[in-house]
């Protein structure tokens, strides 16, 4: 269980930091962040943040997912993004200094840590590699979410499942993906009653297996195809 162990959480030896947009910290702030971020253990379904609250600094996820949402007029979610271990989160509208337009819940019991924006900011000050990182990332994900946003709006249901399908993969990485039929349908964009029908058919035509409610693709290859690409 991850709520005995949230405690141990460590900036040094942390086998994502060195990946993701911390990984050029010096020993210095390395050491400064040890003293000064909270890690917190999150349960299932656990609100990070909501839309229209004030950041008051960054959450950088150690072990688990979280979901990044927006509830339409009719509160339907639509799913933006799943973010994993290593994954920074919350730090676009930080550095908007305006409130967040999304939300944030985890989909998965979680260990995250929190670090205030009066120990974040200073950073990019001092190290630019830290500022270069989070400049690139920031303008890849422009990038990456205007591609997405336009294959998604001119594919078929069926498309928008393969392509989501093969993203989830590499949320979920050499694990089957884990997510509820809900969630799932609301980040493809459908009815959950669709999703499931899809998926149906999908297994019937050899490009996934569901143990459970867990799904593995089968023929990555094939599934591509599938989207459309």
């Amino acid at each position: 269980m991850l709520e005995n162990n949230f405690r141990n959480v460590s900036c040094s030896t942390c086998l994502h930091r060195k990946d993701n947009l911390l990984g050029g910290l010096i020993e210095a702030e390395i050491n400064h962040l040890e003293d000064h971020k909270s890690c917190n253990y999150y349960k299932k379904n656990q609100l990070l943040f909501v839309d229209g609250s004030y950041p008051r600094g960054v959450f950088c996820i150690n072990e688990g997912k979280v979901k990044i949402f927006k509830r339409g007029d009719e509160g339907k979610e639509q799913i933006i993004q799943i973010a994993k271990g290593g994954e920074l989160v919350g730090f676009r509208a930080m550095f908007a200094e305006e409130a967040y337009k999304v939300s944030a819940e985890t989909l998965e019991e979680s260990n995250i840590c929190f670090i205030r924006k009066e120990d974040f900011l200073p950073m990019l000050d001092t190290n630019p590699m830290l500022r270069n990182g989070i400049l690139k990332e920031l303008s890849r994900e422009l990038t990456d979410r205007a591609d997405f946003i336009t294959n998604m709006a001119q594919k078929s249901v069926r498309q928008r499942l393969a392509i989501s399908l093969l993203l989830l993969m590499e949320v979920y990485q050499d694990e089957p993906i884990n997510l509820s039929r809900e969630d799932m349908a609301n980040f493809v964009g459908t009815a959950t009653e669709t999703l499931i029908r899809l998926l149906k058919d999908f297994k019937e035509e050899g490009l996934i297996e569901i143990n459970t409610r867990k799904i593995t693709v089968l023929d990555p290859k094939k599934m591509l195809l599938v989207s459309g690409h």
